[in-house]
């Protein structure tokens, strides 16, 4: 393959491949699209020619498509190569927008919690023409949702995956052992050890950092944790304890401390989350955005 046969690549042809991938069949691909079936299977013939590589296995009958692994490969450019033509599209709205306009801020549980009123009352005071929509997700999906445009500024915690993301540290958020009420964890005189710890049965978060730095940190010490209740809600885990179903090793951030129900006692084996506000390194910094990253720093700061 020559390398110049490449610049035939055009953004349709990979919107194609995503949305064949997506839906598993050219009719369903074409729906999302608003083109015909055939318009679908014409633009990826010609990805294919392109390339010179088969992306699609079409098996026939009612089984559905599927990618080849060269398709997949190309798929994960795709994906990058279309995000950052929605950050452009972002990037014009945010340069229209002014003083006066919407800013799309991302936030998980715990710092949507603790960290964002605040932020919140500095920046809507010193803005108050900015509608400011709040995202919900997981602290992943909001890296991923910066990256793709679909926010200008979000909360996350270090380190951020390979998202081309500018970050700024605000807060160090200790882990801690949050146990029930009256529990021998409870009452003990000394934090109990990593070892003890892990001995008994754990609440804790589904796959994600947090759970994965605590059970390093476990296997580490010579345990390996055993849950009787894996969740990411915050409140149900707390639940889960404070009824004596198991302990949980949490960031201080996610718990509500003044719960008569639970106590919580401080590790000093497990090294803090940081917690940052992040923004696209290569996009339009509009001056909202701006004065809002100014605004998370100088509330969470000492």
């Amino acid at each position: 393959m020559e390398p110049d046969r490449w610049l035939g690549v055009e953004l349709r042809h990979f919107a194609a491949l995503q949305a064949l991938a997506s839906e598993g069949s050219f009719g369903r691909a074409a729906e999302r699209l608003g083109y015909t079936q055939s318009a679908v299977s014409q633009q990826i013939a010609t990805l294919e020619r392109i390339v010179g590589e088969k992306l699609v296995e079409r098996p026939g009958g009612p089984r559905p498509i599927s990618l080849t692994e060269a398709g997949e490969l190309l798929l994960r450019h795709a994906d990058s190569i279309v995000a950052r033509l929605q950050a452009a599209q972002a990037d014009r709205h945010a340069l229209q927008a002014g003083d006066v306009g919407t800013l799309r801020v991302g936030t998980f549980q715990s710092a949507g919690a603790r960290l964002l009123p605040a932020v919140m009352r500095r920046f809507t005071s010193a803005w108050p023409g900015i509608d400011v929509e709040i995202a919900e997700l997981d602290d992943e999906e909001v890296e991923q949702a910066i990256e793709r445009g679909e926010l200008d500024v979000g909360f996350v915690a270090l380190p951020v995956s390979d998202a081309p993301l500018e970050t700024s540290e605000l807060v160090h958020d200790p882990y801690v052992l949050v146990t029930a009420a009256g529990s021998p964890f409870a009452t003990s005189p000394e934090p109990p050890s990593l070892a003890e710890i892990g001995a008994e049965r754990l609440i804790g978060f589904k796959a994600h950092r947090s759970s994965d730095l605590v059970e390093g940190v476990l296997r580490a010490a010579g345990v390996e944790p055993r849950y009787a209740f894996r969740t990411n809600d915050n409140g149900t885990v707390q639940g889960l304890v404070a009824a004596g179903i198991g302990n949980a090793i949490q960031p201080r951030l996610t718990v509500d401390v003044g719960d008569p129900r639970i106590v919580v006692r401080d590790l000093e084996d497990i090294p803090p989350r940081v917690i940052a506000i992040a923004r696209h390194r290569d996009r339009y910094y509009s001056p909202a955005a701006r004065a809002f990253v100014d605004a998370a720093v100088a509330t969470t700061r000492p």
